[in-house]
């Protein structure tokens, strides 16, 4: 029964009311009955309006809760994402709170997918961190996943973190290289040594074998700190058998020069004898220093030291042949019998050991060269002073031979001697005075006598002065007999006589120890037999004990009556 509004075409509350009015009117209801029931329907109106409003209130609080709410999020992801502004955000309070929140929706959207993307990257690049930083650490347990820093999800921050992880990478990077290095270096070392290279370096770390990719092997400080244990453990390994090696080698080489091994059999050991010299660092080649060639040598070398006991005879006397050369060219007598039987009887007492007499004689040998230095410079003097003495010699015959300017053949060659003997000959005082001066220095030092082959070589130099000096007052005699003879014959030739013929005299030669092919031949002196010098008290020379070279003074076939008289000025090496 509800009526329409004709104009409105909806039905409305006066409409209501009027069809009320009637019903009212047919019913026959009274005023007063008819207030209360308008009052009761404008309070259930008022309850209705109530409900509305707070329902109302109640939506538009939650709606600005909401818009508050998104607004602090926004700020919270701005500031998380470390943004400061963010374009496309309507003012402040502009447009109603539905329109801000649907202003706000896409902004946060577009903030929160931000957000996830961030996080993913900072959950990479964390990962990334703490599996290198576990690497590093040496520990195997599965890295759980790292827990992102939501507050924090600024660029800065990752940056951060991923300059964190270069830096890692870097060091893994550089541990990776050492651990490669160590291991490179024990496979070398071990193959010098001849040590099985995997079952050493999985000894350190498993990962440390070939089949384990490069990015897998073990980079942290214990892995490292081994292999550097291991490879020092090597080197000094490899270090020690060189040395033992380097000693074999030493002594196969004595053993064979000793006992005078073939090249061929010495052939066989030149993979010992080739690092004999050689350096830790040098030796490189596989197999080198291994246990077995040591111990290969070893035996070699046990083997030589028997057979070497056997030849030991034939081994010192060749030492002594070694010893006596040595002697002779420094010309020092020794007594070459008494030396073998002495060594002879040593060998056959074998009351010395092989080893220690064959280092007896190496030692007697150094000391030889050692004496043989000492006195080479006065020998290259004395040899010097000898060939003078010969070219002297060879001289005085010369100026006697009447026919030396006769247009003989190789007269030409004997004039050209004779000049570079004159010029020798002219040296020979000077050369004398220098060697008497380092003879005598020779034998203060030392303060013993220097003698050549057995004779006091100081007195071998003063026989030369005093002949020498002996001949130049011979010269003289001669030139003042033949003087006088010619004084005698300008004074008789007028009276028609005829000088008689008077035999002329020679002239004493001196000449070296190796004059006219004597070789060593040695004339004493008439007052100086068979002795060593010696020094009286008063300072000077005793030549009571010097025994002089054999045909060291040779006299001309002419003079052979004459000789020196001991009552004249000698001058003397004082």
């Amino acid at each position: 029964m509800g009526g329409v509004d004709a104009q409105n075409g909806e039905t409305s509350c006066s409409f209501l009311l009027q069809q009320l009015q009637q019903i009212w009117d047919e019913v026959g209801e009274t005023d007063e009955d008819r207030d209360k029931m308008l009052l009761q329907i404008d309070q259930e109106c008022l309850d209705v309006y109530n409900r509305k409003v707070d329902q109302a209130v109640r939506s538009r609080a939650h709606l600005l809760q909401a818009l508050a709410d998104a607004k602090v999020e926004f700020s919270r992801l701005l500031s998380a994402l470390g943004e400061k502004t963010y374009d496309g955000i309507p003012e402040k309070n502009s447009g109603s709170i539905k329109e801000q929140l649907a202003a706000i929706a896409p902004a946060l959207e577009k903030l929160w997918k931000q957000k996830d993307e961030r996080v993913k990257k900072f959950l990479d690049v964390q990962s990334q961190i703490e599996k290198i930083g576990s690497e590093i650490a040496g520990t195997s347990e599965q890295v759980e996943s790292p827990k992102v820093d939501e507050s924090d999800l600024s660029l800065k921050k990752l940056d951060e973190f991923h300059a964190q992880l270069q830096d890692l990478q870097k060091e893994k990077s550089e541990r990776l290289h050492q651990v490669l290095d160590f291991v490179s270096t024990i496979h070398d070392l071990c193959a010098v040594l001849g040590i099985d290279f995997f079952s050493t370096v999985t000894e350190v770390h498993p990962s440390l074998n070939d089949s384990t990719g490069v990015q897998s092997k073990s980079i942290s400080n214990d892995t490292l700190s081994s292999l550097a244990r291991t490879v020092l453990a090597l080197e000094e390994d490899k270090k020690q058998r060189l040395q033992k090696l380097q000693e074999l080698a030493t002594q196969l080489i004595d053993l064979w020069n000793l006992m005078d091994t073939t090249e061929e059999e010495r052939s066989l050991f030149d993979h010992v004898t080739c690092n004999i010299s050689a350096s830790v660092d040098e030796v490189s080649i596989p197999g080198a220093l291994a246990l077995d060639l040591i111990e290969q040598a070893e035996v070699e070398v046990e083997r030589l030291d028997q057979l070497k006991a056997s030849r030991m005879k034939e081994i010192a006397f060749k030492k002594q042949a070694v010893l006596e050369e040595i002697f002779a060219c420094a010309h020092i007598e020794i007594d070459s019998e008494a030396a073998q039987n002495k060594i002879m009887a040593l060998i056959d007492s074998g009351n010395t050991e092989p080893a220690e007499l064959l280092a007896d004689m190496d030692n007697q040998i150094v000391k030889a060269k050692e004496e043989a230095d000492s006195r080479k410079e006065i020998l290259d003097k004395v040899e010097k002073w000898m060939a003078s003495c010969e070219e002297e010699s060879w001289l005085e015959d010369y100026n006697r031979d009447q026919n030396r300017y006769n247009a003989s053949r190789g007269a030409h060659l004997n004039l050209k001697r004779a000049e570079k003997a004159r010029i020798l000959v002219g040296k020979i005082p000077a050369l004398v005075d220098s060697l008497i001066a380092k003879t005598r220095a020779w034998e203060q030092d030392r303060d013993t006598t220097f003698t050549y082959d057995g004779v006091p070589l100081l007195a071998m130099l003063d026989e030369y002065m005093m002949l020498r000096q002996d001949r130049e007052e011979e010269k003289r005699r001669l030139r003042d007999q033949k003087k006088f003879h010619e004084q005698i014959k300008e004074q008789e030739t007028p009276f028609g006589s005829t000088p008689s013929a008077a035999r002329p005299l020679g002239t004493k030669k001196v000449v070296g120890p190796g004059a006219n092919g004597s070789g060593n031949r040695r004339l004493s002196l008439n007052s100086h037999q068979n002795g060593s010098r010696s020094t009286t008290k008063d300072g000077k020379r005793d030549h009571s004990r010097t025994v002089a070279p054999v045909n060291y003074v040779a006299t001309s076939k002419d003079d052979a009556d004459s000789h020196i008289s001991g009552t004249e000025h000698i001058p003397s090496t004082q």
